[in-house]
């Protein structure tokens, strides 16, 4: 078969599997996970070659050199850089970033260093003004920044980066970039994030969403990061919507192709947003608390059907949350929590009450049992912090968490449960959190099956 060939066969492979994916009779698993991640891109259509990894990465060749949209995480910059060249298109001209998230700007530095050896300019990176605000928000919060992703990705090894490669070239609202053939319509958009770009090449009627687009819940609740903007990503879906692309490469997740399919993906996304700002604020203009705004919000099902929109990263309620936190501040409206006591010494107080924090921790699992996990949490929450060293009400607490766990959907939910139980399964054991979290299936079993998973599965894992 000759080379050609080989590259047709591949390229019809990968659109099968998309399809499949779009079908919902396959999963996102093997994308994510690497299976279609070469040395060689996926050529989608003539002048587009598509790198998928977790975090993809789209080049463009202009016919005066390559611009890539997103330069994947450092795992694959290697390869990413082998890939490209492979295209056979010249070296790198531009590279845009679609936001600042660690697992697409880590990509440039093998073709930096390419530049460097040549003695040729480097390629220009691309961004909103606001992403060089990021990488210094990041690196004056790394510490922080790795405690949060430890326990979101169950990881406890993670160390956030201090080095970033930012922008040559940065905007504000609209930016056009012509190369070669092929013109670049970066327009900025808050969503997921603050510095947000999606890129139109109207040439290919090509659409390239970052995670604007990302084949789960949309990235706007997550409940460990910054300010998520709901409503202004629903305009931007609304905005690319309208542009009318017959190919979506999203940040994450597998490409739709088809003007039909690329309007619905969006058109879906926009209205699962568009409900849950609409039934939020009304809820919040008739003056609820967050409690009962967050229990009041009915999110619509028949959309969280859809492949493309599975609660698997984020979940609604969290996107509740944020837009609360948007638009009303931090106060729930509870007077005891505007300036509460030390949360141990409410714990120490409800304990005495109820007979003791043992008490709390024997019910926690009455309730566990019944089937009530959300408030089995609050009663083993309350027993441990009354308790903390208790090997008793330890280990009543990894049980309520354990399960909690096993029954989410999110990413998010599973690694702040799965942390908590391995908090007091380390209580139990005379060990620590990094211990648990890797026992084998077979150690957790003798620990007393206290903690359901480790580290999550790459389909599940984002940003």
């Amino acid at each position: 078969m000759t080379e050609h060939n080989e590259a047709e066969k591949d390229r019809a492979d990968y659109a099968t599997y998309a399809d499949q994916v779009w079908q919902g009779s396959e999963t996102l698993l093997p994308h994510l996970s690497g299976a279609y991640t070469g040395d060689e891109l996926v050529r989608l259509r003539p002048r587009v070659g598509f790198f998928p990894a977790f975090a993809n990465v789209a080049a463009f060749d202009t016919g005066d050199g390559v611009v890539l949209v997103d330069s994947g995480d450092f795992r694959t910059a290697a390869q990413l850089h082998t890939a490209v060249k492979a295209f056979g298109a010249g070296p790198v001209r531009s590279v845009v970033y679609t936001h600042g998230h660690v697992d697409h700007v880590f990509g440039v530095s093998p073709f930096d260093k390419e530049a460097e050896d040549a003695r040729s300019a480097r390629p220009e990176v691309v961004a909103h003004e606001a992403v060089a605000a990021r990488f210094d928000r990041y690196i004056r919060t790394a510490g922080y920044n790795s405690w949060i992703n430890r326990r979101q990705f169950g990881v406890p090894s993670l160390e956030w980066p201090t080095t970033y490669r930012y922008p040559d070239t940065v905007y504000q609202d609209r930016l056009s970039l012509r190369r070669g053939e092929l013109t670049f319509e970066l327009v900025h958009a808050r969503g997921e994030t603050d510095d947000h770009t999606y890129v139109w090449v109207p040439e290919l009627k090509t659409l390239c969403t970052g995670d604007l687009f990302i084949w789960n819940t949309p990235n706007a609740g997550n409940p460990q990061k910054v300010q998520r903007y709901p409503e202004d990503w629903a305009r931007a879906l609304r905005a690319m919507q309208e542009l009318g692309a017959e190919l979506l490469l999203p940040g994450h997740g597998v490409p739709i192709m088809g003007a039909e399919r690329v309007n619905r993906a969006l058109d879906d996304t926009a209205r699962l947003l568009e409900s849950l700002c609409e039934q939020t604020r009304e809820l919040m203009n008739a003056g609820h608390r967050l409690d009962a705004v967050i229990h009041g919000v009915e999110v619509p099902e028949e959309l969280l059907s859809r492949p493309y929109l599975h609660p698997a990263y984020d979940e609604p309620e969290f996107v509740v949350r944020n837009l609360w936190r948007l638009w009303g501040g931090w106060y729930d409206q509870n007077p005891a929590h505007l300036k509460p006591a030390p949360e141990a010494a409410v714990a120490a107080e409800y304990a005495r009450a109820a007979g003791g924090a043992l008490t709390l921790a024997r019910r926690a699992r009455e309730l566990l049992a019944e089937g009530d996990l959300r408030l089995a949490s609050h009663l083993a929450e309350t027993a441990a912090l009354a308790a903390p060293t208790d090997v008793e009400v330890a280990r009543a607490r990894a049980e309520v968490y354990a399960q909690r766990a096993l029954e989410e959907t999110s990413t998010m939910a599973r690694g702040v449960f799965n942390w908590a139980a391995a908090e007091s399964a380390a209580v139990v054991e005379g060990t620590d959190v990094a211990t648990e979290l890797t026992r084998s299936p077979e150690g957790r079993k003798r620990a007393g099956g206290m903690i359901s998973v480790g580290v999550v599965d790459d389909e599940d894992r984002c940003c």
